[in-house]
């Protein structure tokens, strides 16, 4: 090949790599799309409904972790202790959407014996999911109308 080949070859290359770079996502890291929604749920208490929070997916996951803590502690300090806190035990079966306190298929806690703790009206959460490399996460907050909005 002349030098002018070469050079309008490595040129179109270049070219094709700067396009499936910037364009294609290919080199984006894949995550996980979190969506969340609040029901009332009535307690065996007469007149005490208690919110359950749904999350889903925009598809099915085989999770590997998951992970509720309180947005403004762990602002300050990423090391604070999750309120759920899930691990995979073995390979877990596909998840579209669990209820926050659900037993996950293949997931068991990370602390043994460990229960998820009530969430609280007004206050914001994070929520982490990992799906092995793939990860995702949300923030989210349960009571429906703030008591300082007019």
């Amino acid at each position: 090949m002349e030098k002018r080949q070469w050079i309008l070859t490595t040129i179109a290359l270049v070219l094709v790599g700067v396009y499936i770079y910037f364009f294609t996502g290919w080199s984006k890291p894949k995550a996980i799309h979190i969506s969340y929604t609040e029901r009332p749920m009535r307690s065996r208490l007469p007149g005490v409904t208690i919110a359950t929070v749904a999350f889903g997916f925009d598809q099915p996951y085989r999770l590997t972790e998951v992970k509720v803590v309180p947005l403004a502690a762990w602002q300050t300090n990423q090391a604070v202790l999750p309120i759920w806190h899930l691990i995979s035990d073995s390979k877990s079966a596909p998840t579209k959407f669990f209820l926050y306190g659900q037993d996950i298929p293949g997931l068991k806690p990370a602390a043994p014996g460990a229960r998820p703790q009530p969430l609280q009206t007004h206050v914001a959460y994070r929520i982490f999911v990992a799906a092995g490399k793939i990860k995702g996460q949300h923030d989210f907050e349960i009571g429906g109308k703030r008591p300082d909005a007019k």
